[in-house]
């Protein structure tokens, strides 16, 4: 009876309460894209050769500064700088906290 979408929400605000970790002030959580296992000509490509990659999606935002108001939302996909962030692991699932600042556009 639920449409797709709803029952999407519902998983992912099931998934997000799961996690409780809230940044603070003009900090994101983002989860990193998985890194390319082939090159476009279908090159697999080694683990120990593997680029970190450089987009994600934002799963918690800060509440921001006094007189800046966060510009990006839970959901959006992000690029950010390859050193961007502080890398850490939660149940099994990597994350990056980083500032809005280094967040280079929304995709």
């Amino acid at each position: 009876m639920y449409s797709k979408r709803i029952v999407l929400t519902l998983k992912l605000n099931k998934q997000m309460s799961k996690l409780n970790i809230k940044p603070l002030a003009d900090r994101v959580l983002v989860e990193s894209a998985p890194a390319e296992e082939k090159t476009a000509s279908g090159i697999i490509i080694p683990d120990t050769a593997k680029e970190k990659p450089m987009k994600g999606k934002i799963v918690a935002v800060g509440n921001g500064k006094k007189d800046e108001p966060m510009t990006v939302s839970v959901g959006d996909e992000v690029l950010y700088g390859k050193y961007a962030g502080t890398e850490i692991t939660v149940e099994g699932t990597e994350y990056l906290i980083m500032r809005e600042a280094d967040i280079f556009a929304i995709i």
